[in-house]
């Protein structure tokens, strides 16, 4: 039987919480479902009593899409069985399974996955935008091994989608983002090749003055186009209160150290360069990852893709972005990178939902504050240099969205749209799964 709590409930302050705590929402009630009845129950009561639903799984939304005021909470967390077919090579999980509950299932037993780096982040959500990880590259991204799924729809009805049944539903899922067409309660991946161990390196530059960023900044675009396929990372510029403005890169690769090195040459022949690498498991390296990540942030961010190489002049208005003073009660502000390209790029745009297939990584804008007080002039801040960075790039990733977005559908969906609308009208004809930015017929 599911939990439900209410506002009259001690433990409603912190199960309305999302992991962005600058967001602060206060729906009627959060329903902890423990079945699939509990799930299609929750969805006949609301629809019966006019209130509107919202679904949650790890409760990352960068935008708290995954909660609202005076709405219904379906969450999911306590689905989180994991069972592996060995005969088949696949491995299932229902909807509540967050990152670090597969990987510690299913790493221990040898086997890599292409998750995503915080621990915390429900599967399920990360998948369905797509799925962004440091072994996309390799493996391709989270909704590349995904070979079927299961969900509650606004009937409260159990639907399965795959290749063969529902595939309209099934090539949705695949990048269109949560919340769209249903409660996703099952998830059924393909399992890569055992992997023994990996190497986990850091590129680090304290200190970074602005022509060593640009040298970074040039040094990875060109790097990242054309780099070994085993290999991802993620960093970028950062202008902390704690250490000033330094540049960082982290990143797995799937060999050794010694193959990693002449891999690395074009980031160690820039100035100040500090490398660190380190051989172990895939599960041991994950965890390593996932030990960075705090319980939770007040933030305001979005990503971009980037297609195309930026000439000096473009990287260097880049950099300005970091090098200006940080919004008041900033701890950081930061320009990230996330690696593309390998084996993401050998999926046609058109084969699932997630749409930007070209592109060569994600760049990111953000500032992190403590205090809501400053929220107001962090969100600016953010505001005000999104515009600079979405007039060079083409697109943004729906798993990192962004209000305002005025044209949202287009920016995270491409060409993918009319499809998408017209399976979203198929599937949830009375648009009871909406939210801010949702699909919309």
């Amino acid at each position: 039987m599911s939990e439900i709590i209410t506002p009259n409930n001690d433990k409603y302050n912190e199960a309305r919480q999302g992991w962005n705590r600058s967001i602060q929402k206060y729906p009627l009630a959060i329903v902890y479902c423990k079945s699939y009845k509990d799930i299609s129950t929750a969805i006949c009561f609301a629809r019966k009593n006019y209130i509107p639903i919202i679904i949650r799984s790890g409760g990352h939304n960068y935008e708290g899409y995954s909660t609202n005021n005076m709405a219904l909470i379906i969450d999911v967390s306590k689905l989180n069985e994991i069972k592996i077919n060995y005969e088949k090579n696949s491995v299932t999980i229902q909807g509540g399974v967050n990152n670090n509950q597969l990987y510690n299932f299913i790493s221990s037993k040898g086997y890599p996955f292409p998750g995503g780096a915080c621990p915390t982040v429900g599967v399920s959500g990360y998948t369905l935008g797509g799925g962004w990880g440091y072994s996309s590259r390799y493996l391709g991204l989270g909704c590349d091994s995904l070979v079927e799924i299961k969900l509650i729809d606004y009937r409260g009805f159990l639907i399965t989608a795959n290749e063969h049944m529902n595939s309209d539903l099934f090539w949705a899922c695949r990048g269109a983002g949560g919340g769209n067409f249903g409660v996703i309660v099952s998830l059924t991946y393909i399992l890569p090749p055992k992997v023994e161990n990996v190497t986990l390196f850091e590129i680090n530059y304290s200190n970074a003055i602005k022509p060593i960023q640009l040298q970074f900044l040039n040094t990875w675009q060109k790097w990242i186009s054309t780099a070994d396929i085993r290999i991802n990372a993620k960093g970028g510029l950062y202008n902390t209160k704690s250490s000033g403005i330094y540049i960082y890169l982290t990143g797995l690769f799937y060999g050794t150290p010694e193959e990693l090195q002449p891999i690395l040459k074009p980031f160690k022949n820039i100035q100040g360069s500090e490398i660190t690498t380190d051989y172990l498991s895939f599960l041991a390296a994950i965890n390593k990852i996932a030990s960075s990540y705090p319980p939770y942030e007040h933030f305001k961010s979005t990503g971009r893709f980037v297609n195309r190489y930026y000439a000096l002049d473009k990287l260097e208005n880049l950099t300005d972005i970091i090098n200006q003073e940080r919004p008041t009660g900033s701890i950081l502000t930061a320009l990230n990178i996330y690696g593309l390209g390998g084996k993401v790029k050998d999926v046609n745009k058109f084969d699932t939902a997630y749409y930007y297939r070209d592109a060569n990584y994600i760049m990111l804008i953000q500032s992190v504050w403590t205090d809501n007080r400053n929220k107001p002039e962090n969100v600016q801040w953010v505001g005000n240099n999104f515009k600079y960075l979405y007039s060079i790039t083409n697109g943004s990733y729906v798993n990192f969205p962004y209000y305002p977005l005025y044209n949202y559908q287009s920016d995270y969906y491409g060409q993918n749209v009319r499809a998408l609308q017209y399976i979203k009208y198929k599937y949830d004809p009375l648009n009871v799964f909406t939210f801010q930015q949702g699909i919309t017929t």
